[in-house]
């Protein structure tokens, strides 16, 4: 029997949206087939037993190394290796390329037949550096296939990489429960709730970094509400900027026309794009390109939710984004651009149901988990 090691230090219940890729295509594998090794959320009592009680409800096996960072060391690739073995695998899925796709050559002494690298935004960065650039082509070379997530990630990280790996690089991006984000998915009762029944509601579902932008989108809300009065900004989603965000609100007038929920479980959260008649996060790239938007799978949920979506020009968010199709993108960081697409869908109905109705059949046609899966199956 074919079975697949996959090799992560991004896998719940460590939150984030590399670990919701991965555990959503470790779903739709053959869980007979498959053995997870991934690294210790945390290591307090209270991580460990989340940890225990997750993995206890997979359908597959999962183990766990003592660590809360996996790295290519001599020790973690003897236990690679060991599970390997023991388990009878014949591929490995590195569910991050860099740093674990390193272990790709012992791994493939060790009797791997298929070595397969996904990468994420990360590695677009680690392109850019030149000792992180030499990993890169080790990982390239020493691997059957790496994956990307759209032409701006792949462009980038294929110029670390000898021409032959770069030729045998595939498009595999994470993708959307078009059953589970779908229009009518509950946002009725959560604008009820918030106490914005009647009010045009531009949602932003993300955490709250600088990178995403909703600094960007507070900045605009007094251009949007001289066109819009009745317009709320809705901010949806934890994270360190929160406080920075509220301050910014406060300090731009606009309070009262934002909301935000903080952090919502994952099983609320397509209720909450249907809050909204715009989804909006115009993300931008910092730090010299080397925190930049890999592609941005909200866009996806909210074009599934049926909603028009405004996104940053940041890294990989074009490629979520059918421009003027199934929404716009705008320059990340422009208040200016981002309320002026905005203020365009809050007064236009029709053009709201158009794209939002675009954006559904795009990613029921491209973007559906169990379309991706099958290619990974084939990769593997």
């Amino acid at each position: 029997m074919h079975k697949t090691l996959i090799v992560t230090n991004d896998f719940p219940p460590r939150p984030g949206g590399i670990q919701a890729f991965l555990h959503n295509m470790a779903l739709r594998l053959d869980p007979g087939q498959i053995v997870v090794y991934a690294s210790t959320w945390k290591r307090s009592r209270e991580g460990i037993e989340a940890t225990a009680a997750f993995d206890a409800e997979q359908p597959f096996t999962v183990v766990r190394d003592r660590t809360t960072m996996l790295l290519p060391t001599p020790r973690v690739t003897r236990r690679a290796v060991s599970l390997l073995r023991e388990h009878g695998c014949s591929s490995v899925w590195f569910g991050a390329a860099a740093p674990l796709g390193l272990m790709g050559p012992a791994l493939r002494r060790a009797g791997a037949e298929r070595l397969v690298a996904t990468t994420h935004g990360h590695e677009a960065g680690w392109a850019q550096l030149p000792a992180a650039r030499q990993l890169l082509r080790r990982i390239g070379e020493g691997t059957d296939t790496i994956t990307y997530l759209g032409e701006y990630t792949r462009s980038r990280i294929a110029d670390a990489l000898t021409q032959q790996a770069a030729a045998r690089m595939v498009q595999l991006p994470p993708g959307v429960d078009e059953k589970t984000f779908h229009p009518g998915s509950g946002g009725d009762a959560v604008r009820a709730r918030l106490g914005l029944a009647d009010r045009p509601v531009v949602v932003c579902v993300s955490r709250l970094v600088p990178r995403k932008g909703q600094d960007t989108l507070i900045l605009a809300m007094p251009a949007i509400l001289a066109q819009v009065p009745e317009a709320v900004l809705l901010i949806v989603g934890g994270g360190p900027y929160e406080a920075d965000l509220r301050k910014l609100a406060l300090d731009t007038g606009v309070s009262a026309s934002v909301r935000f929920t903080g952090a919502v479980p994952w099983e609320e959260l397509p209720a909450h794009y249907g809050a909204g008649d715009v989804f909006a996060m115009p993300c931008r790239t910092r730090r010299g390109g080397l925190d930049v938007e890999g592609l941005g799978i909200v866009y996806l949920e909210a074009s599934a939710t049926g909603l028009p979506v405004v996104a940053g020009d940041s890294g990989g968010a074009p490629d979520a984004v059918l421009d003027g199709e199934t929404g716009w993108v705008v320059r990340g960081g422009c208040p200016e651009d981002s309320a002026d697409r905005i203020v365009t869908l809050l007064q236009d109905a029709e053009l709201r149901r158009r794209m939002g109705e675009r954006g559904r059949e795009w990613v029921e046609s491209k973007w559906r988990w169990d379309l991706l899966a099958e290619k990974l199956r084939g990769l593997l």
